[in-house]
């Protein structure tokens, strides 16, 4: 079902982007020199999760500017689906970098390099207090932009594995601490292939423009019929360009003869309720009276209506 959500001002939060693009842009250059000085797996694969990071900040950026331009004749819709196709390729790399970084720490595992610690932990904190910071620019976003929360979800990964660095770093000196290295970067791995893959999920759905996740498509049928008899409505096509912008189309069986005003404000009633109890922001409607000999709750493409 719908809920209001408190406006987002976006010249704040794009400002909020482009800042913590900078700190990200900072701690990976930091942690890169740092890792490499250092012999460092974990900086180094804290670094390309930053650099992944600046990617994912970039892309959402210009994604939301993009999704905020007006329809045209060409993009009917406008562009907000950009903001999903960002965050997807944000899901795509993320997980693709966590691979390579998973197949060095095994390998480190086998065969263990001490690293300079004192380097190795001034790094780390700079990089965890930069990713704090940045975590903290975005946790105030709209819970329904996947594209701002791949982002807010890369910065929120980094600032755990910038703190298991850190663990790893202060633990260096003892006898397990070559293998603790190798071991912080496999755990960051696993942290952030966890939000990854549920993240990466979800935006391959919206793309497939399947029903949004947790809409009963035969209750909001039910629902029509139970608060407007005689009308029922089949043929129901319910998706989203970018979650939070849902779309259907459905026919309606009127169930009697009405005029056109009658026609026009049932229909006005059914869009407000729609968009009230079911988030839909976009509802067109098809007025039958004779009925089009498909009274399923689906259309198929096979039909012809």
């Amino acid at each position: 079902m719908a809920h209001v959500h408190k406006p987002i001002d976006h010249g704040a939060l794009d400002g909020r982007l482009l800042l913590s693009l900078g700190l990200n842009i900072v701690i990976t250059v930091a942690e890169v020199v740092g890792g490499l000085m250092a012999g460092s797996l974990a900086l180094l694969s804290d670094a390309a999760h930053n650099l992944s990071d600046v990617a994912a900040l970039g892309l959402a950026f210009v994604a939301r500017r993009l999704g905020r331009r007006p329809p045209t004749l060409r993009h009917t819709y406008g562009l907000k689906r950009a903001e999903v196709i960002a965050a997807l390729v944000n899901a795509v790399t993320l997980v693709a970098v966590s691979a390579l970084i998973a197949r060095s720490a095994i390998v480190r595992l086998q065969h263990p390099v001490p690293v300079e610690r004192g380097l190795m932990l001034t790094v780390a904190l700079v990089a965890l207090g930069a990713n704090v910071g940045s975590v903290l620019l975005l946790r105030r976003h709209d819970a329904r932009d996947v594209n701002i929360r791949s982002a807010f979800l890369h910065l929120a990964q980094d600032a755990l594995a910038s703190l298991a660095v850190v663990i790893a770093a202060l633990l260096s000196g003892t006898s397990v601490g070559v293998y603790l290295d190798p071991a912080a970067a496999l755990l960051v791995v696993a942290v952030v292939l966890r939000g990854t893959l549920s993240l990466l999920w979800e935006t391959v759905r919206t793309l497939l423009e399947a029903a949004p996740a947790g809409v009963d498509l035969d209750a909001l049928v039910a629902s029509v019929a139970a608060r407007f008899p005689p009308v029922r409505i089949h043929h129901v096509h319910l998706w989203e360009i970018a979650p939070g912008h849902r779309l259907l189309t459905a026919h309606v069986d009127l169930g009697q003869e009405m005029d056109g005003r009658g026609i026009e404000a049932l229909f006005h009633a059914v869009k407000a309720m729609l968009h009230r109890e079911w988030g839909v922001n976009h509802a067109t409607l098809e007025p039958e009276v004779l009925g089009c000999g498909n009274g399923e709750t689906l259309g198929r493409w096979d039909d012809f209506h």
